[in-house]
């Protein structure tokens, strides 16, 4: 089953928005300081193509300036974005892994640093 929800994720989000972070990760690793930024973006394009079977670990707290800057600097209208499509997604029954999908990268797009992919 997942690698059905993975494949039709990747046909009607999960490729655009991965190009999205992976675009956003390379903007991103412009300057020095922003390479730390650059790497979560690129862990969360990664998650972005195929993200049915993986499950995130979260200790937002082991780095919170990092996400106190993130927040700033974007991750909040990110994580309302993912929570809008959610949102949509779960109008029909066929949707709601989809928006669970979506859910669980809110909370990703609000804090990235701290959380771990398995």
């Amino acid at each position: 089953m997942k690698t059905l929800g993975n494949i039709l994720w990747f046909l009607l989000t999960g490729f655009w928005t991965g190009l999205a972070y992976a675009f956003l990760g390379l903007i991103w690793c412009i300057t020095i300081i922003g390479i730390p930024f650059g790497k979560q973006c690129f862990k969360l394009a990664g998650l972005m193509f195929w993200p049915f079977g993986k499950d995130v670990d979260c200790e937002f707290g082991k780095h919170a300036i990092l996400n106190i800057i993130w927040i700033i600097f974007g991750g909040l209208e990110l994580c309302l974005g993912f929570l809008l499509a959610g949102l949509f997604w779960c109008i029909t029954i066929i949707g709601i892994p989809f928006g669970k999908q979506c859910f669980k990268f809110a909370r990703l797009a609000l804090m990235p640093f701290g959380a771990t992919v398995k």
